[in-house]
């Protein structure tokens, strides 16, 4: 009966609400969404405007110390909208460090509410980002895109090993986390230079934030699923909250942070291994 509902849905590209078993991994109870539930979903289902591209890419053959270059390489549109970067790693790190508190498993008190449930990296990337998204640029006023990462290609799979959280091995079609752009600035023959980097913000994965590169490197873990692959990535504008496809060319936005909150707090208490 669900699998037939499912199908149903699917067929007729109709949202439907389900009841969940995160424990055991399945499907509940599925229910099909009513006319003044529908209309409710589409209000509230609002999209970015203008997304930038998604670039396949092959990590094997980039340059990591040119590609995480913001002027150099990563040369996106929508960094244009937002100019006040993140003025030091030290100042990268302590925003990270802000984030990691508010982890649930610390047990509080917390800062910011709900807490961020990073012990619980099989989903809610997209809530966490959101919520860290929040955080960067209310409480330290820098600017915050996302950077989405896919496996949306033939039988690729994100797949990582969860150091943090018991050492299981974790696998998604996509993730998502806060990029900031740092600047690091340094000496060389003789003179002051400085160069800004694109780092990615996931307490969830790392103890400090990492190169762009690195970030995605870590989702091909071989060891972890056989085709392990990053097939495409996706840098976009802060509102971007998740794909609304698989193709990676589309993102809902929640501009009120209803659903972050109300993600963040059904996973709150659970745990990856």
């Amino acid at each position: 009966m669900r699998a037939g509902r499912l199908e149903e849905a699917f067929e007729l590209k109709r949202p439907v609400l389900t009841r969940l078993d995160e424990k055991k991994g399945f499907i509940r109870e599925v229910y099909s969404k009513r006319a003044k539930g529908l209309a409710e979903f589409a209000e509230a289902r609002t999209f970015v405007e203008k997304p930038e591209r998604s670039h396949r890419i092959d990590l094997s053959k980039i340059d990591p110390t040119t590609f995480n270059i913001v002027d150099h390489y990563l040369k996106v549109p929508v960094f244009r909208l937002c100019k006040r970067i993140v003025p030091s790693y030290q100042s990268a790190k302590n925003i990270f460090d802000f984030c990691a508190q508010q982890s649930c498993h610390l047990g509080g008190p917390f800062t910011v509410t709900p807490c961020i449930p990073f012990q619980y990296v099989i989903d809610g990337c997209y809530a966490r980002a959101h919520k860290m998204r929040w955080i960067i640029t209310t409480r330290y006023r820098y600017c915050c895109e996302k950077v989405f990462s896919f496996a949306n290609e033939g039988n690729d799979s994100l797949a990582v090993r969860a150091d943090k959280w018991g050492g299981c091995c974790v696998t998604w079609w996509y993730h998502v986390a806060p990029l900031i752009r740092v600047r690091l600035k340094f000496k060389w023959l003789g003179g002051n230079h400085s160069v800004v980097l694109a780092m990615v913000i996931d307490p969830g994965m790392f103890d400090k934030p990492v190169l762009l590169s690195t970030w995605l490197a870590a989702q091909e873990n071989s060891a972890c699923h056989a085709n392990a692959n990053v097939s495409m990535y996706s840098i976009q504008p802060g509102s971007a909250y998740s794909p609304a496809n698989y193709q990676g060319t589309a993102f809902t936005t929640d501009p009120n942070y209803t659903a972050t909150d109300t993600t963040l707090n059904n996973y709150k208490n659970l745990v990856t291994c």
